[in-house]
Order: structure tokens, then sequence, then C-alpha cells
């Protein structure tokens, strides 16, 4: 999964898995999100939802991201701020709108958009080296959209904790608020990330599309929506013929064929 290419951007695909793998490229500069590689993300997101069953977020060298590109950001007039922002909203948007299941594989340090972007994946792994922070306040320019994600992640006063102190969390503790699923040691963290893909992976596609979809549009509904919502969903997915293969394939005690419809 490792490429020595310069691009900021490294897109595979394992298509015996079906795990497509995402990769920050420019260590050298700590994997700063700049609008180009914002857009690469969003384009390598979508190039990888059309023939994979999974998708991982990583990063070469010792940090994730250590989030925007501030040089991006100097002298710069309103209206390019605000494209700055959009594409960053976008690209977050598009970890959530890809039917994939998107996991975020960190390793040292995520801060900023880069934190935001690990709380925006459906799940994370988190090498026993890792931090989280939202250091904005610290230099004045406080992370207001990466508090969009973080917050729903943590809750909050985790969330403003992080927020308004601007130190960052380690890996244990970002686990136990709910930032990421669990932590491995470094050595281990591209092995256990590709084992917990490889397991997502062996469901049915089109029921893991269901399913991601399902879940961010009931997640902020009030309740009794929720379950109406939801009802209709189960039904539509109880005629399909990967739900009646699943069913079968259990009652009858042998591994299930999935078609993906």
């Amino acid at each position: 999964m490792t490429d020595t290419s310069t691009a900021p951007v490294l897109v595979a695909v394992d298509e015996a898995s079906g795990i497509g793998v995402l990769t920050l490229n420019n260590p050298g500069q700590r994997n700063p999100l700049s609008v180009t590689t914002m857009r690469e993300v969003i384009a390598g997101l979508i190039a990888l939802s059309a023939d994979t069953k999974v998708i991982v977020i990583r990063a070469e060298g010792p940090v994730f991201s250590a989030g925007h590109n501030l040089r991006d950001m100097i002298g710069r007039t309103l209206e390019e701020e605000r494209a700055i922002f959009d594409t960053c909203n976008e690209m977050m948007k598009t970890v959530q709108a890809i039917p994939q299941p998107v996991i975020a594989s960190v390793q040292g340090p995520a801060l900023a958009a880069g934190c935001q972007l690990v709380a925006a994946c459906d799940l994370a792994v988190a090498a026993d080296d890792a931090e989280f922070g939202t250091p904005g306040v610290r230099i004045g320019l406080f992370c207001s959209t990466p508090m969009v994600a973080v917050s729903r992640a943590v809750g909050r006063k985790r969330a403003l904790q992080m927020l308004l102190t601007g130190e960052a969390i380690d890996a244990r503790t970002a686990a136990d608020w709910g930032l990421v699923n669990f932590v491995v040691e470094a050595a281990a963290l591209d092995t256990e990330t590709t084992a917990l893909a490889a397991k997502i992976a062996s469901a049915s596609p089109a029921t893991l599309r269901i399913g991601k979809d399902a879940f961010y549009r009931q997640i902020d509904l009030p309740q009794d929506a929720a379950y109406e919502a939801m009802a209709e969903t189960m039904a539509s997915n109880a005629v399909l013929d990967d739900a009646q293969e699943g069913i079968s394939a259990f009652l009858e005690k042998r591994a299930p064929e999935w078609t993906g419809r």
C-alpha cells in the first residue's frame, strides 16, 4: 500500500478483497490539507466508490495530517477564504455521502482539519502514538468547521475542552471519548486496519450501502420519525436478493453468495 510517488494523494484498490486505500502522501510537510489535496481526496473517494466495498484513509510518514495549509490563508480575500472551507466541507460530506464504509487509519498527530477528517470517517483505528487536537484557538483561528464533526463524535463538554484549550488528547483518551474505535500498536496499524476492513467487506455490498445511508438519515431525526423511516428501510432491504440469500444461507447453515442486489 506504500508508494514513492510525489502525488499528494495516492489511490489504490485490492481487487481480491474489494478494499480501496486513499493515502495522504506529503509527509515532508506533515500531510497538510491544502485546497489541491482536498480536491484530490474528493476525486479519489468518488473514484474508489465505483468499485470497492470498503475504503481506508491512511497517511505516509509520522503525521496523519496537521490540518489546513496555513500558507493558503495568508493575505487572502474573504471569498478566497470561503473557497478553502467550502472545499473542506465538501470533502467531509463526501466521506459520508459515498456508499462504502470509510475507515481512518491514524498514526501520529491528527490536528485541526486532520482531526476533523478522522471524526468524519465512519470508523477509525488509531496507533498508540496517535494524538488528536483542535489547536486553532492558539493561533487566533477557532476550529469551527472541525467542531462540527468532533462534537458529534465526542459530545459537547469533551469537544469544548479540545476546542477551547487547543490541547491534544492521546489515542487511549480518543478511544474512551468515542473519537476512534480502538487503539493498536503502531507497528500493527496497517494490519489491524486491513483486518477490520476485510471483516466489513465480507458483508453484502448492497447491505452495507443501505446501512450506511440509513445510519446518517436516522441519526438526527426524532425517535418516532427515525423508527418510521427505518421500518420502511428494513422492509425494502428485506426483499432484496442479498437479504433473501443471507437469510436462506443462515437457515441452511451455509456461506452466503452475494450478488450485490
